[in-house]
């Protein structure tokens, strides 16, 4: 056992701590090659990271970077830096910390790159970007260990792929290398410590006392939640109330809009006025380091926020978490709860609050989850290629490389350990000449082989703009927004171009938690003045809609098997016992399917609980088949848990809509000629350097991206279908915006054993579908009947039906 040194033994005791058995553990076991610490939120995570680190610098012999930090936010590099120094000053330990991220000066970001800190705390965008540079093995000269923070946040992204290409990087430059990642939430630590260690090297798995189960609850609210909708508002007096009790509370919400509309309503109805803050990623960095500030000091009695404050950042005084909406994964409702109670042995304390009556099953299937321990997650499967591509180019652009030796590299990446010498090779000629059809083109010969057989980059100034597009966060595009001024106002935020689009001059809309009037565009910003408006438009921030995951959609289904549902309110679990009598509960290992006449139109409702992206695409799916079947259908619209579909004519049969073959072909027709294509293909091009969205001079607007992205996909479908880039396009639509795979786990699930109950009226539990947004038009037949009927009434009406209008038969 590696004791403390007296000055690390005193420092514990000034704090009346003494240190943690896993914090032991990771001191005993610093010399393994890589360890994954799995620890509570409150149980010294960070601390545990860093201790050996300190010790190995407190006698201050260690010249130029030590250890390297690696966080998947800003803030949290931020956050770390602030708590590091505290024990590093009251110890006196000669020892320099610094961080970098896109919001760091250029000037600091070049004394960086010349004197690098004991301590470098940075994200994974400026990490390849510091790799990228001919002289990155002169700063990490003397590296001796890297630290990931919340690594299961990276290992579930194309940020985290980046992120172990660059420490392979890393690991040719320091040989020695000790890789440590930090988490609370992992429902696979296998998987993760795979990901992390030096393939084939093993990585240690050491897991932390978990501490007390969560006190988490539902919130009980007078109103009963709506049918539909995901604002929430009906809770509004029942959280208010909470946020008196409690010292600090965190309200999160699923996506950026909906978080503005919750603020709006709840600062609305704040009549004591208590300091209520709002943080997101659209907003302006200065406000949201504002509001960082004043949490950190205990200001704000509740922050509204989003997805920006999921990962561990310390903020002391908060007793409170409240998710509004169904969190539709255990694993991050984990993680949200953990912001509560940052003190070890103590539970954290949360509330559900369902924003409809379907969610309120699905807010009680997660409790049940969370009180069991049982986390959800996916397999990711293979490293994408388009980030394969791009490190190909950052490392061009440090010099010369050998193809031999930067496969092995890339191999040793968890991701990529099963990475195919063909794959890697097209992937390297892509790079170098664009692919056959785009040969021809000097802007896309990018890469040549020298007479030694190693590769450079043709043109050594294209060094700049790789470096300027280094990245895999594909933001929405968005446009600035100020307020108006001669010389230009305050920054406000951002909102999505498209959104932008739909303005004109008078119309309001929400963006930090204040209301403006938009006044015009100004050079691609938004010019906005205040307004004293109560209902405005809402600004469609992008952020990610989550999906119910797999393992939550089974245990709602499970429930369904029950009796009685004691656990739900009343009124939920009444609606339940009614779909029953009148109809049939989903069960698991079955799919129920509806179908009932309803507002002159034939109905059918699939519950396949195959998340929102993939019950979005079984709508399409299915209406082509209908539409194949001579059904008719004219539209759709799709919930997490069902689709339901209208039409003219009524489905007698429907085990032939879900003929896999069927389904299968239907999708790759319906994908060769779909804007979901274009716009992957878009995302990933510019990923793998296809496309550059930023320059020297500026950065490419939404429309003009779009224009030459459109026109590279269709020249690609036309003279080289199999191209690189359209196999990268297609692998990438089926793993995330169509989500296919959910559909197989689907029919995987039910092997064609359906439940057709046909109807007379609508059921309790179809009900809701009717009041969703987002509903989704089919053209085709049923259109053109419903036109041709349309005609046949007007001419009976007009007296004309018995004219002959046949044109063959005009004299």
């Amino acid at each position: 056992m590696h004791a403390l040194p007296p000055t690390f033994h005193n420092w514990f005791a000034s704090k009346g701590w003494s240190i943690h058995p896993h914090q032991q553990d990771m001191l005993d076991r610093a010399d393994a090659p890589a360890l994954l610490l799995i620890a509570p939120t409150g149980g010294g995570k960070t601390l545990s990271g860093f201790l050996p680190t300190l010790i190995d610098l407190a006698d201050g012999t260690h010249e130029g970077m030590h250890t390297l930090y690696i966080s998947p936010l800003k803030a949290l590099a931020a956050d770390i830096k602030r708590n590091l120094t505290t024990p590093v000053a009251e110890m006196n330990l000669p020892v320099t910390i610094d961080d970098r991220t896109g919001d760091t000066p250029q000037s600091r970001r070049k004394r960086q790159r010349a004197d690098p800190p004991n301590i470098f705390l940075t994200t994974p965008e400026s990490l390849a970007l510091l790799t990228s540079y001919d002289d990155a093995h002169r700063m990490f000269k003397g590296l001796k260990r890297v630290v990931i923070d919340e690594i299961h946040a990276l290992a579930e992204s194309k940020r985290g792929d980046q992120m172990m290409l660059a420490l392979a990087r890393l690991q040719t430059l320091c040989p020695d290398l000790k890789r440590v990642g930090l988490s609370a939430t992992v429902e696979d630590p296998a998987a993760i410590a795979h990901l992390m260690a030096r393939h084939p090297d093993p990585c240690e798995i050491l897991l932390a006392d978990p501490g007390p189960a969560p006190d988490i609850k539902m919130l009980r609210t007078d109103a009963a939640p709506p049918w539909a909708g995901g604002g929430a508002a009906y809770a509004i007096p029942a959280v208010l109330e909470q946020i008196k009790q409690h010292k600090t509370t965190l309200i999160f919400h699923n996506t950026r809009a909906q978080a503005e509309i919750f603020f709006h309503n709840l600062w609305l109805a704040n009549d004591e006025s208590l300091p209520i803050g709002i943080h997101h990623g659209s907003l302006d960095r200065d406000q949201r380091t504002r509001v960082e500030a004043a949490m950190v000091r205990g200001d704000l009695r509740a922050i509204v926020c989003t997805g920006s404050l999921d990962l561990g950042i310390d903020w002391g005084d908060v007793d409170l978490v409240i998710q509004i909406g169904a969190p539709k994964n255990v694993k991050r409702l984990v993680q949200r709860i953990g912001r509560a109670n940052h003190r070890y042995n103590a539970p954290s304390k949360a509330l559900l609050v369902p924003a409809n009556r379907f969610e309120v099953v699905e807010c009680v299937a997660a409790l049940d989850a969370v009180l069991a321990g049982e986390l959800d997650g996916d397999p990711r499967g293979a490293g994408p290629r388009d980030v394969l591509c791009q490190h190909i180019l950052i490392t061009a652009c440090a010099g010369p490389f050998d193809a031999d030796a930067l496969y092995a590299e890339f191999t040793t990446a968890g991701a990529y350990s099963t990475l195919s010498r063909e794959d890697f090779d097209a992937c390297l000629s892509f790079c170098a000449t664009g692919g056959y059809a785009l040969r021809a083109y000097d802007r896309w010969q990018r890469l040549l082989q020298l007479p030694d057989g190693r590769w450079q980059l043709r043109d050594p100034r294209a060094a700049r703009n790789i470096r300027m597009n280094i990245g895999t966060i594909q933001d929405t595009d968005t446009l600035k927004v100020r307020m108006k001024r001669n010389r230009g106002g305050k920054p406000l935020g951002e909102i999505e171009e498209g959104f932008a689009a739909t303005l004109s001059n008078g119309d309001t809309f929400l963006i930090g938690g204040q209301i403006v009037k938009y006044e015009g565009l100004r050079e691609m910003t938004v010019e906005v003045s205040r307004d004293a408006a109560k209902k405005p438009k809402v600004a469609t921030f992008g952020g990610t809609k989550f999906a119910t995951s797999t393992q939550l959609s089974a245990r709602v289904q499970q429930m369904f098997t029950q009796e009685n549902w004691p656990e739900l309110p009343a009124h939920t679990a009444q609606w339940l016992h009614l779909q029953r009598e009148v109809s049939q509960l989903p069960q698991p290992g079955r799919l129920l399917i509806e179908s009932f006449p309803h507002d002159g139109r034939e109905q059918t409702v699939i519950y396949g609980f195959a998340g929102r992206n993939g019950m979005q695409t079984l709508g399409l799916l299915l209406t082509k088949r209908m539409e194949e079947l001579g059904l008719s259908p004219l539209g759709f619209v799709a919930t997490d848990y069902a689709t339901l579909i209208w039409g003219l004519d009524a489905v007698e049969d429907p085990a032939p809509l879900f003929d896999p073959h069927a389904l299968h072909n239907g999708l790759d027709v319906w994908l060769a000629g779909n804007a979901v294509m274009k716009r992957t293909f878009r995302a990933s091009a510019t990923i793998a350097g296809l496309i550059e969205r930023n320059s020297p001079r500026a950065r490419t607007s939404g429309r003009q991206a779009t224009f030459s992205s459109d026109i590279l996909y269709d020249t690609l479908q036309k003279y080289d279908p199999n191209h690189l880039m359209l196999q990268i396009t297609r692998e990438e639509a089926l793993r995330g915006l169509v989500d296919f795979g959910r559909i197989e786990e689907m029919l995987n699930r039910v092997e064609g054993r359906i439940d057709h109950r046909r109807l007379t009226r609508v059921t309790p539990l179809a009900a809701p579908l009717f009041l969703e947004m987002g509903r989704v038009p089919v053209k085709g037949e049923a259109e053109e009947r419903l036109l041709a009927d349309e005609a046949r009434r007007l001419m009976e009406a007009s007296g004309l039906a018995k004219i002959d209008l046949d044109p063959s038969r005009a004299n």
